[in-house]
């Protein structure tokens, strides 16, 4: 009997070093995870969110437990704005320091005191090289979602990201607008070009247009160039007879910048900061980009990261396209009913 204690003791003691992290999907490799686990002797386990929306929704319901999570910039704003989120304790972050300043104290979280960079995106069009080479078309503007002179041409073949916030800064960049902008006449524009396209498409899809693009069922795709560089990198191994390329739109685009959070309702606190840590690694951060394609905000990553990846400027931009991208901002609750109900008008329509 006493064997059997100290058996259920020692058991009960190990399933308390475990790791919970809530996280986009295929958003850290399962090699990064063994070697996290092997450091620190502990187990990771991770749940799974598609948009910000869903994230917080969820959170808001009541999901609990969650030590670590990956949020983009203005759902740490929530976040923050809920009282959410647990101060970082920075003496147990040595490689902060491994960060570009460029990444540091955004709006979202001035002197990160929350927050630390994990990695990027940027919201842009991906596409059939081949197929809109023979259709003649460009591939560096939003015409290409809302114009009927070029949707003509791609009826049936195009996908926009089923979310209210990308959508409608896409169609606000291509109106000369904000990503950010709150003027209800303005989202009204937003929306009626939007509404004028919507014929064309295919499907509002957040989930399969890799698979769909990757496979020649889709020409154009607007959505997140780490799932660009994935469905070109699928395509090519699968041997298709066509080719992947993407490139951020000139009229300006999404930066999406994911950060690191400690969640109140976590139990793992000094576990978090280990893993962290264990990120901020020059090493361990590049093996994201190697794996999906994404921004990296580290810059002892960037000589670990392979040289194509590291020169392909939809995946590191260029000084002057960075200038054209913009972090999305949380909105207010006024604001949320609006859009809320615009795009229930987009969906139903």
């Amino acid at each position: 009997m006493r064997w059997w204690l100290l058996f259920f003791c020692i058991g009960a003691a190990h399933a308390t070093d475990t790791l919970y992290l809530y996280n986009w999907n295929n958003y850290i490799s399962d090699a990064t995870v063994a070697r996290f686990e092997a450091h620190c002797g502990c187990k990771l386990v991770q749940d799974y969110y598609s948009d910000n929306e869903e994230m917080l929704a969820k959170l808001a319901a009541g999901a609990s437990g969650h030590d670590l999570i990956v949020p983009t910039g203005n759902a740490v704003e929530a976040l923050l704005r809920s009282k959410q989120l647990r101060p970082l304790d920075k003496t147990k972050l040595k490689n902060l320091g491994n960060l570009k300043p460029e990444f540091l104290n955004a709006f979202f979280d001035p002197g990160n005191r929350y927050s630390v960079p994990y990695a990027y995106t940027v919201t842009l069009l991906g596409y059939n090289i081949e197929k809109l080479r023979a259709l003649k078309l460009p591939t560096d503007t939003w015409a290409l979602l809302f114009e009927p002179r070029y949707l003509e041409k791609l009826k049936g073949r195009i996908t926009v990201l089923d979310s209210q916030r990308e959508l409608m800064a896409a169609a606000l960049r291509y109106l000369g607008y904000s990503v950010n902008e709150t003027d209800a006449a303005k989202w009204r524009q937003a929306r009626d070009l939007i509404l004028r396209a919507k014929p064309y498409w295919a499907a509002f899809n957040a989930s399969s247009y890799i698979k769909e693009l990757t496979v020649g069922n889709i020409w154009l795709a607007h959505g997140y160039s780490s799932d660009m560089f994935q469905a070109r990198s699928d395509a090519e191994k699968a041997g298709r007879p066509f080719h992947i390329g993407y490139s951020i739109p000139r009229e300006g685009a999404v930066l999406a910048l994911d950060s690191m959070v400690l969640h109140k309702t976590g139990r793992q606190s000094d576990l978090a900061h280990r893993f962290i840590d264990f990120m901020l690694e020059g090493e361990n951060s590049a093996e994201l980009t190697n794996l999906i394609g994404s921004g990296n905000p580290n810059r002892e990553a960037m000589r670990y990261i392979a040289p194509e990846i590291a020169g392909n400027p939809a995946v590191f931009p260029a000084p002057a396209d960075i200038k054209r991208l913009e972090m999305l901002r949380d909105l207010d609750r006024k604001n949320r009913r609006v859009l809320n109900r615009l795009w229930i008008e987009i969906k139903l329509r």
